[in-house]
């Protein structure tokens, strides 16, 4: 009797109420159903679509929520808020920065972080916004979040930047006289400009030739406030003192890391590469002679690509107006040659010749030797 009632009062209600809000009825009744046909469990499998659906009907007509039987009235006001976010995230991000200049921007903030010690999001947010990038700090933060890598220690790298005006490096090689004799070239750098300051050679490196070596290049040149060297047996205690009584502190690079010592490294290979590649080294006098003249030629005559095109000595740029014609003026014994405008270069007496001008100090190491 209740249900025909019940029945009899939803008939007599149906009057009243207009198209539109039956349609929508009957379509959601119909969902429903389509609901449990097509999952035929219990509770029915809601996917995404069938919230959106209801979504769609709690925001054009609230009271659809009392026709609701697969789910609670309170999960479809769940679904629509949910929705609301959805739709106002794809309208902020209609408005954000493209997504290559989002790319490349971040990127910039990965590096500024790397590159700069103790940058946060505060200091790279004020970076970024001297750049014209309009960014709120929040969005830097979540940007670091995400970098893979924490932030790398400073490393040698780092440390010959900063002090690269104050310091030298040295190092040794060996070379294969005529004989087969092992004779051994002792070359120090400055960093400054990649200057030469001096080279050695010996069959014999002790410690106490090592310091007397040491001792001679800085008298003559100044006195760096680093010295960067690797572990070789021969430096030894006594090198160690004459170091720290010249007043300069030792780096000694880790053990088998070449890399920590490229820039004698670097000067060694063009050594090899420019010079004794192409001579038969026949004793150690021989040997001395031929890295003052390379030396002479290195420091003066050879261009450099982290000099800008110049000498670690610097050397003057010659016009076109200057002279018409260039003589080729040959150094280390024809391995190389000089180009100078015929009007500049001096007189044949006091003609510059690398040869002639490291005479003295092939005599001086012809004496040492």
């Amino acid at each position: 009797m209740r249900v025909i009632l019940s029945i009899i009062v939803c008939l007599l209600t149906l009057r009243f109420r207009t198209r539109r809000s039956l349609e929508l009825e009957v379509i959601a009744l119909r969902h429903q159903l389509g609901v449990l046909q097509r999952t035929k469990r219990h509770p029915p499998l809601i996917v995404p679509g069938d919230r959106f659906i209801w979504g769609w009907f709690y925001q054009f007509c609230p009271q659809s929520v009392r026709w609701l039987r697969i789910a609670k009235p309170s999960t479809v006001i769940k679904w629509h808020r949910r929705g609301f976010l959805f739709y106002w995230r794809y309208k902020c991000k209609r408005g954000s920065l493209p997504r290559k200049v989002k790319g490349a921007l971040r990127h910039l903030i990965f590096q500024m972080y790397n590159e700069n010690a103790g940058w946060g999001a505060g200091r790279i947010h004020g970076e970024l916004q001297k750049l014209g990038y309009k960014i709120t700090k929040r969005k830097v933060a979540n940007y670091l979040k995400r970098i893979p890598h924490s932030r790398s220690t400073p490393g040698w790298r780092t440390f010959l930047q900063n002090h690269m005006h104050d310091a030298a490096a040295i190092d040794m090689f060996v070379v294969i006289s005529m004989s087969f004799k092992i004779l051994f070239a002792f070359v120090v750098l400055g960093l400054d400009r990649r200057k030469i300051l001096h080279v050695g050679a010996t069959e014999h490196p002790t410690q106490n030739w090592l310091a007397d070596e040491i001792t001679e290049a800085f008298t003559k040149n100044p006195r760096p406030n680093y010295l960067i060297r690797d572990r070789d047996r021969c430096y030894g205690r006594k090198f160690s003192e004459r170091v720290n009584e010249l007043g300069i502190r030792e780096h000694v690079t880790a053990k088998q890391s070449p890399w920590q010592n490229i820039y004698a490294e670097r000067v060694i290979w063009t050594i090899r590469r420019e010079c004794l590649d192409h001579v038969i080294v026949m004793s150690e006098n021989h040997l001395g002679r031929l890295l003052i003249a390379y030396t002479d030629y290195y420091n003066r005559s050879r261009t450099h690509f982290s000099l800008d095109q110049d000498c670690p000595i610097p050397r003057a740029t010659q016009l076109l107006s200057a002279g018409s014609k260039i003589i080729s003026i040959p150094q280390v014994g024809g391995l190389h040659h000089r180009y100078e405008r015929s009007q500049l270069l001096p007189e044949r007496g006091n003609s510059f010749n690398a040869e002639t001008a490291g005479t003295g100090s092939a005599h001086a190491m012809k004496r040492r030797c």
